[in-house]
């Protein structure tokens, strides 16, 4: 399975939940993760979109690590099957 069917998945199923999520475009600041995950009640994460077995950048995995620090959640998504369980910790958390 390619990146972009993993994130039209993604979008599709947060959409389903009652939530948004948009395209995360952040112009002058590289590695940022590629989409926003907004659930109802507040509920936010980043989430980087990778093609199956695909790691993220060092420059990505820094920027992660930034946003940790911050007190945010980032996951990590390569596979659609992940999905289901990325969603369910963003709404418990």
């Amino acid at each position: 399975m390619r990146e972009k069917a993993i994130e039209q998945k993604l979008t599709l199923m947060v959409k389903k939940q009652g939530g948004i999520c948009p395209k995360f475009v952040s112009p002058g600041f590289d590695g940022m993760p590629d989409r926003i995950v907004l659930l109802p009640g507040g509920c936010m994460a980043f989430v980087e979109v990778k093609a199956p077995g695909k790691k993220p950048r060092a420059l990505q995995t820094s920027r992660h690590a930034l946003l940790r620090r911050l007190g945010f959640r980032v996951y990590v998504l390569d596979n659609e099957e992940q999905i289901g369980g990325i969603l369910d910790e963003i709404r418990t958390a």
